[in-house]
């Protein structure tokens, strides 16, 4: 087991609520172990942006800065290979009517 450190945070608190919220609903064994993978996602994040930006750096030390307008036609090449998802749409649940006895 990786040693653990004792932490005093401060941190808003609608995000807490929403911690202790998702510690009680078994979504994280308690708010450290929530509070630890919040941490371990941000830092893959970093990473992963970092890493990005390394590729690009070096893509264009290559082959030159990417202009707007190439951005502009693989952003509408990759809209044209998009596939349609309808919205999640909050609803009301239907009333559950009884059948008349007839």
């Amino acid at each position: 087991m990786k040693p653990k450190q004792r932490l005093s945070a401060s941190v808003d608190a609608d995000l807490l609520a929403a911690a202790e919220a998702a510690a009680r609903r078994g979504e994280a064994r308690t708010l450290s172990a929530w509070v630890n993978d919040a941490f371990r996602l941000k830092l893959e994040h970093d990473r992963r942006l970092h890493a990005l930006a390394t590729f690009i750096d070096a893509y264009e030390s290559e082959h030159g800065e990417i202009s707007a307008e190439e951005i502009a036609q693989a952003t509408r090449a990759a809209r044209a290979r998009a596939l349609p998802v309808r919205a999640l749409v909050t609803r009301t649940p239907r009333t559950t009517r009884k059948r008349k006895a007839g």
